[in-house]
């Protein structure tokens, strides 16, 4: 399938980068905190902001922790690729996921109402794979440097925002 197919309109314009590192993000909050994937995500090229719903604060460790292990993951060079699926073939690839795997995590219920039959996959390495049809790089090193800028939490919905810019 041509690169340029539209497969739904897109209304934003992402800096690719932080884009990408958004994915990663996103998969190593799960990973550490067993929580979804952000709903509340503003990706810019100067400074990223994304929240996450977590049953407890983050400390001090756990924010070097998370920039740390950023870092790493993009260190690993790993390829961000593209797949096109059907919804059929998409929930076919979430029954037959084995339950630590991150086609484990894929769901159909974040989809919106009006997305096409057919889905793009964005994979990076065997780290993560989400529905997008945004822009990325093309392996993880291209990102650069992830520099967690600070962190809020509300206490009354357990809403972790982390603040974030790749250099």
């Amino acid at each position: 399938m041509p690169e340029d197919y539209i497969l739904n309109e897109h209304n934003k314009e992402e800096f690719p980068p932080a884009h990408t590192a958004e994915h990663l993000l996103n998969q190593l909050m799960q990973r550490m905190f067993g929580c979804e994937r952000s709903r509340n995500a503003h990706i810019e090229r100067k400074k990223s902001k994304i929240s996450y719903i977590v049953d407890r604060k983050p400390d001090r460790k756990d924010e070097r922790d998370i920039e740390q292990a950023m870092n790493e993951l993009i260190e690993q060079d790993m390829p961000v690729t593209f797949e096109y699926v059907t919804r059929a073939e998409l929930e076919g690839i979430i029954m037959d996921a084995a339950p630590d795997s991150p086609d484990s995590r894929l769901s159909l219920e974040r989809l919106p109402d009006d997305a096409s039959e057919t889905i793009r996959l964005v994979r990076i390495g065997d780290y993560d794979v989400c529905p997008c049809i945004g822009k990325h790089v093309r392996s993880t090193s291209q990102i650069g440097r992830f520099e967690l800028l600070g962190t809020n939490w509300d206490e009354i919905n357990k809403s972790f925002r982390i603040r974030f810019k790749v250099v």
